[in-house]
Parts: C-alpha cells; sequence; structure tokens
C-alpha cells in the first residue's frame, strides 16, 4: 500500500495539495483552463475540443515553420501548442522563469512572435518539491542540448497536476512522454525498468534518495495497489 510523505517536500501520489483559500489554481476542462471554483461551459463539448484541435495542430505546424533545427524542436511544438490551446495544467511560460522562456523561444523558434496565455505562476507552497523534481530530472539529462534543462523546469512543474503526466503537460499520449524521456532523461528511463506510471516513478525516486519508506509491500509484483502505478494511463 503506498504512503504519502510530507507533503512539504514531496509526495508519493499525484494528489493535489489542497489550495489555500483566495489562492489561484488551474483546473483542466473540456474547454481549457478554468479558475478553481468557476465550473466549465455546458453544451458543444465535442465541437469546441475538435476545433481546439485544429487551432492546435495549426499553432505546431506555424512553430515548426520556424524551428532552428535544434534537437526537441518538435518537442517543444507540441507543448507549446498544447499549452496555448488549453491542454494540460503547465502555469505562466511553461514553468519558466519569463527569461528562460523568452530564450528558448529564441533558440527554438527564432523570429516568431508567441503571445502566452495570461496564467498564474506555479503555487507557491510547493517550489520545494518541484525543485527536487527538477533536479532529479537535470542528474539524468543527456547532457546532448541545453534545452534539457528548460525541458527539466516543465516536467516538475507539470508534476503538480492531478492527472497523469502526459496528460498534465498536454501531451497526446504516455508514448510521448515516454520519448520526452528517453530522448532527454536517459538515466531514469532504464531506472524505470517495469514501465511504472512517470509521476509516480519521479516521486518515489525522490522518495529512495531520502530513505523514506513508502511502500509497506515487500515487492511490487504482490502489492494490492500494482494497478495504481503500473496500470494502463488513460
Amino acid at each position: 500500500m503506498p504512503l504519502n510523505p510530507s507533503a512539504s517536500n514531496m509526495a508519493a501520489s499525484h494528489a493535489v495539495t489542497p489550495v489555500p483559500a483566495g489562492t489561484v489554481h488551474w483546473k483542466k476542462s473540456p474547454h481549457g483552463r478554468h479558475r478553481a471554483g468557476h465550473p466549465p461551459r455546458v453544451g458543444g463539448c465535442d465541437e469546441v475540443a475538435e476545433a481546439g484541435e485544429g487551432r492546435m495542430d495549426s499553432l505546431h505546424d506555424r512553430l515548426l515553420a520556424h524551428a532552428g533545427g535544434l534537437p526537441n524542436d518538435d518537442l517543444l511544438a507540441c507543448l507549446l501548442s498544447a499549452w496555448i490551446g488549453g491542454r494540460g495544467v503547465l502555469p505562466a511560460h511553461l514553468g519558466l522563469s519569463g527569461s528562460d522562456y523568452r530564450q528558448m523561444l529564441g533558440r527554438h523558434f527564432p523570429g516568431l512572435t508567441l503571445n502566452p496565455p495570461a496564467l498564474e505562476p506555479v503555487e507557491v507552497q510547493r517550489l520545494d518539491e518541484r525543485r527536487d523534481l527538477q533536479q532529479l530530472l537535470l542528474s539524468h539529462r543527456r547532457g546532448r542540448d541545453p534545452s534539457e534543462v528548460w525541458l527539466a523546469a516543465i516536467v516538475a512543474a507539470a508534476c503538480m497536476g492531478p492527472d497523469h503526466l502526459w496528460q498534465d503537460l498536454g501531451l497526446r499520449s504516455r508514448d510521448q512522454l515516454t520519448r520526452l524521456m528517453r530522448d532527454n532523461f536517459p538515466g531514469l528511463v532504464a531506472l524505470n525498468a517495469q514501465d511504472m506510471k512517470w509521476k509516480k516513478f519521479l516521486y518515489r525516486q525522490l522518495c529512495l534518495a531520502e530513505d523514506i519508506l513508502i511502500c509497506r509491500s515487500p515487492s511490487c509484483e504482490v502489492c494490492q495497489d500494482y494497478a495504481v502505478c503500473f496500470g494502463p494511463e488513460v
């Protein structure tokens, strides 16, 4: 049975930390993000979703038309088009600082003017948790391209969301996330030999580094919560 370590620094599950009153927290809806306490509009969900997918594809193509021919151009185009299209839970500047965000755009998509959505930054009370995740990713980076540093920050920010990591990143499938990890953080892919769900796997690595017992079961194979950690991500 999985245990949840203190949320002050890390958590073993991907449940959302309770948001204090007055804090803006973005949630997903069929129409993109909306503020907590404000329900999504009702009606026309399929049509809106299809229109949103079309806009995402158009923006993705526009981004690639400006791509600089660098590693992760296509992956960043996917993340940016999903983020601007309202998919996932990434905050302002994809979870990067404003200067890093502008540097990333200028390096990978030179000459492109892109107006980011007006979103709130990452919740302050979880910044330590996000930094721990970012450092974990960076400790296993491939070392091929500077964009790995930005992707580590983006993935760490997405880990603050309530769903599977690929969904919180706004990607279309878990396969896209596995490609992101394989191309940029191959050491973690090697460690995740049993194909544990990525968000749970990352938190498990943090807990192991701190010698925190997160499971009472002697092994994953006999754990009654096996499907929670290893089941299909749909």
